[in-house]
């Protein structure tokens, strides 16, 4: 009797202690959802770092524009060593913005216990986002190629058309001088000089899309860490802003030499390709102060937008560095491979060191 009198009493005993655990588990999680207030916000502070940023992110995207575009220069010279540095350092940082600065926040958010159960019972929707978006610009791309290549055969067919035109025509013109003057010719050249150059259209356009599909990839990111800066407790804010210094020049450096590759005939063109992303933190920034009161960095829409984006834009950037940097810039480059060795070691520890300085970085950022 007294046994089982022990053994009900011990029964009750850790049923209580489960339903207190649940309780305490979902009063923790209510909690951990809820908004935190920042006591004693440094508006000046906050202000005072959308002008550092805006800065920082001007002088790591121009500075190698203006480097290119100065004045011309040969292979080979300082300049083209300092530039093909910063390309190969760039696209070291941009691989390691997504493995390190994206894909972990993401999978992170998406774990969250804000989160409803439907999103919870999945642990892979980061890598689904992610491989979604490698998808859709694989499909850009294939599309962006079939049409300037239906482009280009219509400018053939035109220009064939025109040349069969002006052959005609010639012999015409030859045939009648040839019966004023008594025998003497007189060759008229074909005009397909331009013609040439239609054939590099393509490569031209492959190169523009790549680059505005970098930059979208780099601006989805900004505008979200624009964001988080701007409602980070005062104790992290230091540490952060000047993690994100470093962030910002160094994905500065990678927009900007790749830029750099787009033949632009206009200097201004480069210019406000590069002003999309140097203004985007600073407005991420100046739109978290504004909000900071009503924002809740830990309610259900804030988490699921924000792991959402990461998922896409790391898809974006991992996708443009594999593809349209490291392999055609290095695997398929027949430059490079004829390149000596000293320049090829040279690339390859620029990029180690881009994608080593981000990941460091990503410790605090």
């Amino acid at each position: 009797m007294n046994y089982r009198l022990i053994s009900i009493t011990l029964s009750l005993f850790l049923l209580l202690n489960q339903v207190y655990a649940q309780d305490a588990n979902a009063s923790q999680e209510q909690d951990a959802c809820q908004s935190i207030p920042i006591e004693n916000y440094n508006l000046g502070f906050r202000v005072g770092s959308i002008f550092i940023i805006f800065a920082t992110t001007t002088i790591g995207t121009y500075a190698p524009i203006l480097l290119h575009r100065i004045s011309p220069y040969k292979q080979g010279d300082a300049r083209d060593w300092i530039l093909t540095i910063g390309k190969f350092f760039g696209t070291g940082v941009i691989l390691a913005t997504a493995f390190v600065h994206m894909l972990p926040d993401a999978l992170e958010n998406f774990s969250s216990p804000c989160l409803t159960q439907g999103w919870l019972s999945y642990g892979a929707f980061a890598g689904v986002f992610c491989m979604i978006a490698s998808f859709a610009l694989q499909l850009l791309e294939v599309a962006s190629v079939s049409h300037m290549n239906k482009l280009r055969r219509k400018k053939q067919n035109k220009l064939d058309a025109e040349l069969g035109q002006a052959y005609q025509n010639n012999e015409k013109v030859q045939d009648e001088a040839l019966s004023v003057h008594g025998g003497s010719e007189h060759h008229i050249g074909n005009e397909h000089g331009h013609a040439h150059g239609m054939f590099l259209e393509g490569d031209e356009a492959m190169k523009h899309i790549g680059t505005y599909i970098l930059e979208l990839g780099i601006v989805m990111h900004s505008i979200i860490i624009g964001i988080t800066l701007a409602v980070t407790k005062n104790d992290e804010f230091n540490t952060l802003l000047i993690a994100l210094v470093f962030h910002q020049f160094f994905e500065g450096m990678a927009l900007g030499t790749r830029l750099n590759e787009i033949n632009y005939d206009r200097w201004y063109k480069p210019v406000l390709m590069g002003l999309l992303y140097v203004c985007t933190t600073p407005i991420g920034i100046a739109i978290g102060i504004g909000i900071r009161s009503s924002y809740n960095p830990n309610s259900y829409s804030a988490i699921l937008s924000q792991a959402i984006l990461d998922s896409l834009s790391a898809g974006i950037l991992l996708y443009n560095a594999y593809v349209s940097l490291m392999s055609l810039e290095i695997s398929h480059n027949t430059a490079f491979h004829n390149a000596s060795t000293a320049r090829k070691v040279c690339s390859f520890m620029s990029m180690y060191v881009g994608a080593g300085l981000m990941s460091l970085i990503g410790e605090w950022a």
